[in-house]
């Protein structure tokens, strides 16, 4: 349902030029979402996957090794002798030392199993919704006369109307300007990321999406991958070239922002912040979609409410009449 509010403004400029078709305007709409989903995913993963198949590879050919010089760092107040003494065995005895730590290493070695099938399973729900909001779209003037019949009955006929609008303006103004711009950043930001051959490229694009949705710069990502490939190539074009965009790409929300959050009606960003935190804890990756979107509809609904109050007569008012 929030997908296809969202997307119901682009089906009815669409369906103008496609003879005013709705199951026509929506399945081209559902077709181009799930290609500008799925083909990023795809190469993210492959990524992904090239990174650590590489980083195993290296570790197979040439081994893991570790300088023994740790003499700076028992100085550290605190936890400088107990680093010490991990870093020289992880120096001479790296055997021992993950023989030790196997549990520690087992048991994230399943979290992070957990986290990517819960990725994997995430996937799955929006391309299922995306194609569920599809059928709403071609349904979409019989859907929303219905959204007025059921405020309607829920509130009254007077109020429903309005109540209808608010939820509408409410779920595209957060979706377009929260999470849509996350979505475009990720893009953005994480194709680049791939073409350059970044290590770990879909775990940075995944957070530079998680980061946009709780309102987070995406420059706590770009700025330290910048340093690390000027670090590792120097000052290369290429690498001069790639450091400007995702530089201006991880900017782009400021642009964004403006044009997008400012159409329908302005939420709080510490509002948004607690449904994207609060739906990440209860509902995964989709929980981050949807989390600020139902808030806000909650907290405009509940604010509506107050609002709303009867008048109420006093006792001067009843002698009065």
């Amino acid at each position: 349902m929030i997908l296809a509010i969202t997307l119901y403004p682009l089906q009815v400029r669409l369906r103008r030029r496609l003879g005013n078709k709705d199951g026509r305007t929506a399945t081209l709409i559902v077709l181009i979402a799930l290609g500008i989903i799925i083909v990023p995913t795809y190469l993210l993963g492959v990524a992904m996957t090239e990174s650590v198949e590489h980083a195993m590879s290296i570790v197979k050919d040439e081994g893991f090794h570790i300088s023994p010089r740790a003499d700076s760092v028992a100085g550290w107040p605190q936890v400088g002798q107990r680093l010490q003494d991990f870093w020289l065995q992880a120096a001479t005895d790296m055997t021992g030392l993950m023989q030790k730590l196997a549990p520690q290493i087992k048991d994230v070695s399943r979290a992070l199993l957990i986290t990517a099938a819960g990725l994997g399973k995430g996937l799955l729900l929006f391309i299922f919704a995306l194609i569920i909001a599809g059928i709403f779209l071609a349904y979409g003037e019989q859907s929303t006369r219905s959204a007025v019949q059921i405020t309607s009955r829920l509130f009254s006929p007077e109020k429903g109307p309005r109540i209808a609008i608010l939820c509408t303006g409410t779920i595209r103004a957060v979706a377009q300007g929260v999470v849509g711009i996350a979505f475009i950043q990720m893009l953005l930001i994480g194709v680049a990321f791939v073409v350059k051959g970044i290590p770990a490229a879909g775990l940075l694009a995944l957070a530079v999406l998680l980061l946009g949705i709780l309102q987070l710069p995406a420059t706590l990502i770009t700025v330290p991958v910048i340093i690390y490939v000027f670090a590792t190539e120097g000052a290369s074009v290429s690498g001069i070239i790639f450091s400007v965009y995702v530089f201006v790409a991880g900017l782009a929300d400021n642009v964004l922002k403006p044009l997008l959050l400012g159409r329908g009606v302005d939420v709080p960003m510490p509002v948004v912040l607690i449904g994207a935190l609060g739906g990440m804890v209860t509902g995964g990756v989709i929980g981050l979609f949807i989390g600020p979107v139902v808030l806000a509809v909650g907290y405009r609904l509940f604010w509506q409410w107050v609002e709303d109050q009867p008048h109420t007569t006093g006792p001067g008012d009843e002698n009065q009449t």
